[in-house]
């Protein structure tokens, strides 16, 4: 399961989001096998604009993931600083190329 989540945050909090997101991406990747990447960035001329490539095992790894405590703290502790939040499904085009 491969996806892009664009994120567009509130610019008075940003610090704190970023502390948020690498707190999440960081514990996902260390504990959860299933979730094969978690890759943020941030639009150089845009710095509230923010992407992250996801990608899992399979759709039930992403479901096991949304339910974790570390995502949950993740969610809600971000809910407010989100002006917006596009999720776009994505299809792998050389799915055997694995992430060094």
């Amino acid at each position: 399961m491969v996806r892009l989540a664009k994120l567009v945050i509130d610019s008075t909090q940003l610090e704190t989001y970023t502390i948020y997101l690498k707190e999440e991406i960081e514990t996902s990747i260390k504990k959860e096998p299933g979730v094969l990447t978690l890759y943020a960035i941030t639009e150089k001329a845009r710095p509230t604009h923010i992407t992250i490539l996801e990608i899992y095992a399979n759709a039930e790894a992403y479901q096991r993931h949304i339910k974790t405590p570390h995502f949950l703290k993740y969610k809600n502790g971000t809910k407010e600083m989100v002006k917006s939040l596009e999720l776009i499904e994505g299809i792998s085009l050389v799915p055997s190329m694995k992430i060094k």
